[in-house]
């Protein structure tokens, strides 16, 4: 897979056209434009600009000298009538980062987060506590400190090609769609990362993306499979614990990569040396596109080999809309089957996210688990929840 990265990038020296860069709709680079990329956004309010005028003056200031930054909370509760475990779960994430513009071409990214949980049950364990083979609160649980992003970033004068080595998180950029964001879109893993792949933690990694021609491109990345962002570890290369990852896939055009955009992945986790994961890859597509700025129809499927990944094969399809003020609404469904469990497990999640401004969003949704497959004698588990994310 080494070999494959570095092929792709000296296809990209030798020259070709303009790519962007490696950030998806989940990144440091999303999190720090307002918005979704819609022409002329109407936002309700101006919150919290408007009651800290003077802090939000001097951060204009120093993203005009090339360092941008935000300071954001997201909060997650979540209420499940599930027979068996707690029945509700909350917590908090509270996340420093920012992207400082070096060089004309190179730029460092880095994300600092606290992860803590309100509840026994930190929501993205609620689904499984309940009985549901279902991550149904990504990202929301009970880490603590980490250290997620700390990378340096290289683009081609051009654009044809970008690199990316340091800390990294490969579901930034691995098999990613317009509503892949936990922070912003769907919560549950089923409509997030691909959940047949075994995707690793933050950690050390190289990803090179480059553009084949005016509509393909190529996207590859080695990365630490043990990795803990708690505690960095910059031995990993030297251990071969490695999660490797190669992506092919078709644009509209490269300003709409992630709106637009139709792709295949491949991808392979070595066994752990402990024993304590074995041996896993698989394949994933996803098609997604976004017709007329405002609906985007999506269908994803994956098929994995292990034991390490959530689901042996799932298929998810669905609709997003966006509105003119930058609210967003999702509807998906997905059907998924696990290694060593008899029956088919499928979910619903349904939200709707009020942007009420640039630096405040609330996202009621509604997730829908039929067969749950941990619990057999319930027929049913439906969860409710409340997103809100405010920015600083």
């Amino acid at each position: 897979m080494i070999r494959l990265l570095v092929a792709a990038l000296s296809i990209a020296f030798a020259g070709g056209a303009s790519a962007q860069g490696l950030s998806g709709p989940s990144s440091v680079e999303a999190d720090l434009e307002p918005g979704d990329g819609l022409t002329d956004p109407q936002y309700r309010s101006d919150f919290p600009r408007n009651i800290a005028p003077g802090w939000f003056r001097w951060k204009d200031r120093v993203a005009e000298e090339g360092f941008r930054f935000n300071i954001d909370y997201l909060a997650l509760g979540q209420s499940s009538n599930a027979d068996l475990g707690t029945g509700e779960a909350a917590s908090g994430i509270a996340r420093f980062y920012g992207s400082w513009q070096a060089t004309e071409r190179g730029s460092l990214t880095f994300k600092i987060e606290d992860r803590h949980s309100y509840t026994d049950v930190a929501p993205q364990f609620l689904g499984l506590d309940g009985g549901a083979l279902s991550i149904t609160g990504t990202a929301f649980n009970d880490n603590g400190l980490l250290l997620t992003n700390l990378f340096w970033t290289q683009r081609a004068e051009n654009g044809s090609w970008a690199l990316q080595v340091g800390q990294i998180d490969v579901t930034d950029f691995v098999d990613i769609y317009g509503l892949v964001s936990p922070y912003s879109g769907f919560q549950n893993l089923s409509f997030n990362t691909n959940p047949t792949m075994n995707t690793p933690n933050q950690g050390l990694g190289i990803a090179g993306g480059v553009k084949l021609s005016e509509n393909f491109y190529a996207v590859a990345s080695v990365s630490d499979a043990s990795a803990d962002p708690s505690d960095p570890n910059f031995d990993v290369f030297s251990d071969g614990n490695l999660f490797k990852s190669l992506e092919l896939g078709y644009t509209s055009g490269f300003d709409r990569i992630y709106f637009d955009n139709i792709h295949l992945t491949l991808w392979h986790a070595d066994a752990a040396d402990d024993g304590s994961r074995p041996e896993d890859y698989g394949a994933a597509f996803s098609a997604a596109w976004f017709v007329g700025n405002t609906w985007m129809p999506f269908f994803r499927a994956g098929a994995s080999k292990g034991t390490a990944a959530l689901y042996d094969r799932s298929v998810s399809a669905g609709l997003g809309y966006y509105g003119r003020n930058t609210d967003l609404a999702g509807l998906g469904l997905n059907w998924a089957e696990a290694r060593g469990i008899d029956g088919d497990q499928f979910t619903l999640e349904a939200f709707y996210r009020f942007s009420i401004s640039p630096g405040l969003q609330i996202t009621p949704s509604l997730q829908f688990i039929s067969d749950p497959l941990l619990n057999p004698t319930q027929d049913s588990i439906t969860l409710f929840g409340l997103r809100t994310r405010i920015v600083f």
